[in-house]
């Protein structure tokens, strides 16, 4: 099982937060650092000081990491044109040293669309099924060779298919609990297939569904990566774990049951339960970005028992 962190910084995380928990995740072992593509808070937070684009972050944690892998869950195709997308993304993979993972979701928060002059369409899906199609094909397209695509939403004629990333293919996550196209295009497209905030029953019915679309496809089942992402609230001691769910605005029985949370014997267990299912990977939301001993405890006492 890979432990991996996850952040929300539309929550309030300028470059130099996310640069201090990128940098003690890396220290700390974990296999990837990922952030969410928002750029309007959720919640109670007051967003302070304010959002921080995505890909440029990553830009620059490309630059001041070595080892640790870095992307999306998830990038919003509503938020950018296919084309720029896929040089933004093969662009950092080169700055990372081939270290980039790409997770793409349609998009869904209207008020931040609204907040910031960005087009909310009624129809999401067909452009996101497009921008998959065009993306990866940009990447995918020989040296030397043009790509071209005509869709409802998106025409490509004879693009270069520049710049290359460093890896062949980027590794692409798509995610969420849609029961019929989700799995489909992930048996297509994806890498790995990740169910966010889930239960073990929902995941494992879920899991089961992208199985059975990627042997319709023509894949190994086994082909793709299966991952959850859970908030994480962890403490070695029931005092610890209040005080880091009341740090986040959370209760712990809440959070016992839909994340993550207890002692570190009571998270190896849940996420044993995951892994009996086919998850391979855990996303560990991490909410609270300024309790850096949060992430040394579960480095240590979690990750070290799995």
């Amino acid at each position: 099982m890979e432990l991996r962190i996850f952040i929300e910084p539309q929550q309030g995380a300028d470059y130099d937060t996310q640069l201090r928990v990128a940098r003690a995740a890396e220290d700390l072992g974990f296999a990837a650092f990922f952030r969410s593509d928002h750029y309007l808070r959720m919640g109670g937070a007051d967003g302070l000081p304010g959002p921080t684009d995505s890909w440029i972050t990553l830009a620059g944690l490309a630059r001041e990491t070595s080892r640790i892998r870095l992307g999306t869950l998830v990038t919003a195709a509503t938020f950018r044109l296919p084309g720029p997308l896929a040089i933004q993304v093969a662009q950092v993979d080169q700055m990372s040293g081939g270290r980039v993972e790409f997770g793409l979701g349609t998009g869904w928060y209207a008020e931040e669309h609204a907040a910031y002059g960005i087009p909310f369409p009624e129809q999401k899906f067909a452009p996101f099924e497009e921008q998959l199609a065009i993306v990866t094909g940009l990447w995918e397209t020989e040296l030397g060779d043009t790509f071209s695509f005509d869709g409802a939403h998106y025409q490509i004629v004879d693009s270069p298919a520049l710049p290359k990333p460093v890896q062949r293919p980027i590794p692409v996550i798509i995610g969420g609990g849609g029961a019929r196209r989700t799995p489909r295009l992930a048996a297509r497209y994806a890498s790995e297939f990740n169910m966010p905030f889930a239960s073990i029953d929902d995941s494992s019915a879920q899991f089961q569904r992208v199985r059975a679309a990627a042997e319709e496809h023509g894949r190994a089942a086994g082909d793709l990566v299966y991952s959850n992402a859970l908030v994480a609230c962890v403490g070695s001691s029931d005092a610890e774990v209040a005080r880091r769910a009341a740090a986040i605005g959370r209760e712990v029985d809440e959070l016992r049951s839909n994340g993550l949370a207890g002692s570190p014997a009571e998270v190896v267990d849940k996420i044993g339960r995951y892994r009996e299912i086919g998850a391979q990977r855990i996303y560990l939301q991490i909410l609270d970005l300024s309790d850096l001993d949060h992430l040394e405890l579960i480095a240590n006492q979690v990750g070290g028992q799995l």
